[in-house]
């Protein structure tokens, strides 16, 4: 991949892993005082229902890149926004936490569609409440319990996100407030078409490569970067001339963090991804990986691999033999090349706005672009 921004990479993410840090423990601060008032309100209205808040809290708390949230404020800043300590910081920072907050809303969900049992090295909400259930004693199925009370769990966590965008737009001017909620409403509609779809594939074992771009722009070239990314922006007012290749940048890197993300699903190790091995393999996901390999892989390996999907959890001689199938067949390196091609285009539309972003915001987007390419996690 080209350094088009950074000739200078292991300072850039230097840089990059200075102004992530410090904004995460800001950040962490922020989220774990909105969500616990927050708690407080809901438990004095339902106290039985202070169990779901305390699963958004635990899962809120319990880490993550804070990569999303992150890119609603150095967009932000790159476009001008003022930083800490300034009253204009107040607008966009209930942006910040409901992009988390939807997060946490479809990792909840998403966990109960793949069966996980573990998210971040904890019990996933279903997994813990149906253990509730059981410690108790109560009638009915524990698993279904689980299932049913995590549903609501991330039903809550979107409902706050939703009242924090509500709170952002009242802080904005008019015109802005109507950007910044459309922008956001169609964050959700565009991840929800996204997962929807993954779902149908791995239902029909098979898809087409446009098949497979849509979910790769909708699933996470738009959710993880591009919209974050566009919330920062219309929140500072940006102009056209910088939104226009900022878009760029973002759909580009969003498809690439998903890419890395596919590799991950099959060669990432459990004790950095949190997820079992090969998990993407055992729940049957149709990935550009997987697509690569079913076309190019010889008949016998194409078929193992084939047999593999959906099947569960796999052993670890089985998935040595899936890993050696898709590197051997030139997947692996087909999945790379589309990577470092999503960075270099990121790389030039960024190049294009020199001069013209804020030092902060600029630095974090340059820096992002070494972190997607290196990520482990």
């Amino acid at each position: 991949m080209q350094q088009i921004v950074s000739t200078d990479a292991p300072a850039t993410a230097g840089r990059f892993g200075t102004l992530l840090d410090g904004f995460r423990q800001r950040f962490d601060a922020e989220l774990a005082a909105w969500t616990a008032s927050r708690r407080r309100r809901f438990a004095a209205e339902v106290p039985e229902a202070d169990e779901l808040a305390e699963a958004v809290d635990r899962l809120a708390a319990a880490g993550g890149k804070r990569l999303r949230p992150a890119l609603v404020w150095f967009t932000w800043r790159a476009c001008g926004g003022r930083g800490e300590g300034s009253e204009e910081a107040d607008d966009v920072r209930p942006l910040a936490l409901a992009s988390e907050l939807l997060h946490t809303y479809l990792l909840v969900h998403d966990d109960i569609m793949d069966h996980a049992a573990t998210r971040r090295g904890l019990p996933t909400a279903h997994a813990e409440l149906a253990r509730r259930h059981g410690e108790r004693g109560w009638r009915g199925d524990a698993a279904d319990f689980g299932r049913s009370a995590a549903i609501l769990v991330g039903d809550l966590a979107h409902t706050w996100a939703h009242e924090l965008v509500a709170d952002a737009a009242r802080r904005l001017p008019p015109g802005r407030a109507e950007a910044v909620q459309a922008a956001f409403a169609a964050t959700a509609r565009e991840v929800l078409a996204g997962q929807y779809l993954e779902v149908v594939l791995a239902q029909r074992g098979e898809a087409t490569e446009d098949d497979l771009g849509r979910v790769l722009r909708l699933k996470s070239g738009a959710y993880t970067v591009e919209r974050p990314m566009q919330l920062g922006a219309l929140a500072a007012g940006a102009a056209a001339e910088l939104t226009v290749p900022l878009s760029a940048y973002g759909r580009a890197v969003g498809e690439a963090f998903q890419l890395q993300d596919d590799l991950l699903g099959s060669f990432g190790d459990e004790a950095e991804t949190g997820k079992p091995a090969a998990s993407d393999l055992a729940e049957g996901k149709v990935t550009w990986l997987v697509h690569h390999a079913l076309a190019s892989a010889p008949d016998a390996g194409a078929a193992e691999l084939r047999a593999a999907l959906g099947s569960g959890e796999l052993a670890a001689e089985r998935v040595a033999r899936l890993r050696r199938i898709l590197v051997d067949c030139g997947a692996v390196a087909r999945v790379r090349a589309m990577i470092a091609e999503r960075l270099d285009t990121a790389c030039a539309a960024l190049a294009g706005l020199d001069g013209r972003l804020g030092a902060d915001g600029s630095d974090f987007l340059a820096g992002l672009v070494d972190f997607v390419a290196e990520r482990r996690r």
